[in-house]
């Protein structure tokens, strides 16, 4: 083999040892795909109970334990809230007046009633065809239902 083709060959391999680094990097660096929460239509649960509610309306993101690890909380900006803390990171005591007003999106919460969390108040007051008593049955028992899964 003479001396040029060689020296073709040390530069073929070299280039095609580049190429093959040069896209194993650029895969390890690329960012996995931003997850995207899927916004379907709300379907209407029995007011009369704040578990099955909250399994419906609240777990996608809080998750079923309420820790805030639902399925959809790793693709909000804003972390959703581990509602097993609220007695506790409130001097022991269930902030219900608090909770009530946050479900109802009257408490202003950097997560609540922004477009990754919905405002469920107003969402009730559809389902129950503007009927008073339905909604605030709603927002009481949800507001039960969450009290009864603080940690002690």
């Amino acid at each position: 083999m003479s001396m040029m083709s060689i020296r073709n060959v040390v530069v073929v391999v070299t280039a095609m040892f580049v190429l093959t680094c040069t896209v194993a990097a650029q895969e390890k660096t690329q960012a996995p795909p931003a997850k995207v929460i899927k916004h379907v239509p709300v379907k209407a649960v029995s007011p009369a109970s704040g578990k099955e509610m909250y399994m419906s309306y609240c777990a996608v993101c809080h998750g079923t334990d309420g820790k805030g690890g639902g399925p959809a909380a790793s693709a909000l900006k804003t972390a959703p809230t581990n509602l097993t803390l609220l007695s506790k990171t409130n001097e022991g005591k269930y902030p219900a007046l608090k909770v009530a007003a946050s479900i109802r999106g009257e408490d202003a919460l950097p997560a609540h009633g922004s477009k990754e969390m919905p405002v469920w108040g107003k969402l009730f007051w559809s389902m129950s065809s503007g009927h008073h008593s339905e909604v605030q049955q709603r927002v009481v028992n949800l507001n039960q239902y969450i009290e009864s899964i603080q940690q002690k």
